[in-house]
């Protein structure tokens, strides 16, 4: 295809050269899901090895990717994002946001999904699936943390729009994350009693998530997804809020092994399901247990 000459110049057009095939968008959305090894990209996608090889190739020519060495008889590959691959993954939130919103959804703003929407089956197709081992986000205290700690039973990780904050209240399911975290709060010795850990998600900046929890005596770790690599991991449900991409509100227990064991959403009664999180996790703990964890 002829380009314009003005093209040269044009970030857009510059990005289009990577993302503005359809092949190479769903590599990096499997690679952004820890799917990283030539067969199992080959297995979600369903490309001919062919073609694959081709389009890893150019993402890699791009400096989207980089390939690291993981065995070396026979020679195989993992394919990494680079930095320039990273900053993408908002790119890849935002059209999913777009897509759920505009040609999967009725265009409707909403902090909730129906129990029929495209966002209701993928957040609870997660069940049985394992989170990336190397899967880390910024804590409150300016450190990298795991989202899943290695050294728990069980974890429960729950998402949500962000505190402090003047919610418009015509957006459904937007309010009420000030009161979630307290519950968590108020629960929290349960939790730690069950050898359960849990980590609150946002996609607010860690110096805000750090002012509200010095303010609230939040016990546990709350992690900033800012740069939405959660968000891509997991293909997590968003809407656009208060100027930024905004997790909506769910809840996943996961077991030792990182593996998603109940996902809780839409979360409609939080005091409910911060309950229900509590005993779904207590059960998942007493089970690795059980296994001599």
């Amino acid at each position: 295809m002829r380009k314009h000459n003005a093209d040269e110049t044009c970030g857009i057009a510059a990005a289009a050269v990577v993302m503005g095939d359809w092949w190479n968008v769903l590599i990096l959305r499997e690679i952004a899901r820890g799917h990283v090894r030539f067969d199992a990209l080959a297995a979600e996608i369903g490309l001919s090895r062919n073609v694959l090889t081709e389009r890893l190739g150019r993402l890699v020519a791009h400096g989207v990717l980089r390939r690291s060495l993981y065995q070396r008889r026979p020679v195989r590959y993992e394919y990494v994002l680079t930095d320039a691959g990273l900053a993408l993954l908002p790119l890849l939130v935002a059209m999913q946001d777009w897509g759920d919103r505009w040609m999967l959804g009725d265009g409707g703003l909403t902090a909730t999904a129906d129990t029929d929407s495209a966002e209701h089956t993928r957040v609870h197709a997660l069940t049985g699936t394992r989170l990336p081992e190397d899967l880390e986000l910024p804590g409150t205290q300016g450190t990298d943390l795991p989202v899943v700690p290695p050294d728990a039973a069980a974890t429960v990780l729950f998402t949500y729009p962000g505190t402090g904050i003047d919610w418009d209240e015509r957006i459904p399911g937007v309010a009420g994350c000030t009161l979630e975290n307290r519950l968590f709060r108020d629960a929290w010795p349960d939790f730690r009693r069950a050898g359960v850990d849990v980590r609150g998600i946002s996609t607010q900046l860690p110096h805000e998530q750090a002012e509200f929890a010095r303010a609230e005596q939040i016990p546990y770790p709350l992690l900033s997804d800012a740069h939405h690599h959660l968000g891509a991991a997991l293909r997590l449900p968003t809407f656009r809020g208060a100027g930024r991409l905004r997790h909506k509100r769910l809840i996943l227990v996961v077991d030792a092994e990182r593996t998603v064991r109940h996902a809780l959403f839409p979360v409609d009664d939080i005091p409910h399901a911060v309950g229900q999180g509590l005993r779904l996790a207590e059960d998942c703990a007493r089970a690795a247990w059980g296994r001599g964890w």
